[in-house]
């Protein structure tokens, strides 16, 4: 059976990149996000913080197995802007990223060829600079239980070192959970075995 990957590259913080040709200035913010709604966080940021922009052009990839993503050229030429973007995301084998790339013209009209190196170039500096991480999918479960099968509980996530989120020690108890995707079938496994313990998948992060 093949091993299941839970892994994936992403950049540890925000970085920047810059490019310029023929006076126009190409500006490149790369960004960790893991959901659509901080993406369009992030955008509203930067329009509003370089509101006198010509173009915000941008590509973003979401989960592990990047089957989220879009590519805006923001009214350049088709391909010449979200692709090249899109495409250093790719050539760095990244995802939960989204890049916009700002540019400011300079007067003079690069064409095709020149766009698209320019979108491209400022996207792959911000890259440059940025700190590639690998992370670890996980999925967050709540565990409800009784008071009577505390001792058990936590005797689990003991010996499988499971972080816990939060939890609630009142009349019925409950703790919420971040398993690795690898681990789950084992982890849920032990904890089947415990009487009228109730597990609830809550996402995955």
């Amino acid at each position: 059976m093949a091993e299941f990957i839970d892994e994936y590259l992403t950049i540890s913080k925000p970085s920047e990149g810059f490019f310029k040709d023929r006076g126009s200035k190409f500006l490149a913010f790369a960004y960790p996000v893991s959901t659509e709604e901080e993406i369009k966080q992030h955008q509203e940021q930067l329009r509003s913080d370089y509101h006198d922009a010509r173009h915000h052009c941008f590509a973003y990839m979401l989960g592990k197995d990047k089957n989220v993503f879009r590519a805006n050229d923001d009214g350049e030429p088709s391909s010449t802007a979200g692709k090249p973007i899109l495409g250093q995301i790719n050539s760095f084998e990244l995802t939960n990223i989204l890049i916009v790339v700002i540019r400011y013209f300079g007067g003079t009209k690069l064409g095709v060829s020149g766009l698209i190196n320019a979108y491209k170039t400022a996207a792959e500096e911000s890259l440059k600079n940025a700190k590639i991480i690998k992370r670890t999918l996980h999925d967050i479960y709540e565990l409800k239980f009784e008071y009577p099968v505390m001792n058990d509980v936590m005797k689990i996530m003991k010996e499988e070192q499971i972080e816990h989120i939060d939890q609630n020690f009142e009349l019925s108890c409950s703790i919420t959970l971040s398993l690795r995707k690898a681990d789950i079938d084992k982890v849920l496994s032990k904890f089947d075995r415990i009487k009228d313990l109730k597990i609830d998948y809550i996402e995955t992060r």
